[in-house]
């Protein structure tokens, strides 16, 4: 697995990911100590290519670092959630279970 450079466009309040086929991005939302992920879109060349994956770690990464709880709303989001489960739980909310 490849790693990715993403951009926080914090004007359009959301990380992107530029790659051959287009950009993919992921809004958020900023609540307090929170970070709600609420919408995925990626071109199905870049999907095609296995970037969905990568592009999701590095966003998890990227709120990882910045020490704030992750709330995924987008349905993607979650699925990713619910298959690395024990990797990432550890940035949702307390009380908060996916």
């Amino acid at each position: 697995m490849e790693d990715v450079e993403i951009k926080d466009n914090e004007f359009l309040r959301q990380f992107e990911l530029e790659g051959e086929g287009g950009k993919a991005r992921i809004e958020y939302s900023l609540q307090e100590r929170k970070i709600f992920l609420t919408k995925y879109e990626m071109p199905k060349k870049m999907e095609e290519a296995g970037l969905k994956e990568a592009f999701i770690k590095a966003v998890f990464e990227e709120v990882k670092d910045r020490g704030i709880s992750l709330m995924p709303t987008s349905p993607e989001i979650v699925s990713f959630m619910r298959k690395n489960r024990m990797k990432y739980r550890s940035l949702l909310p307390v009380g908060i279970s996916i």
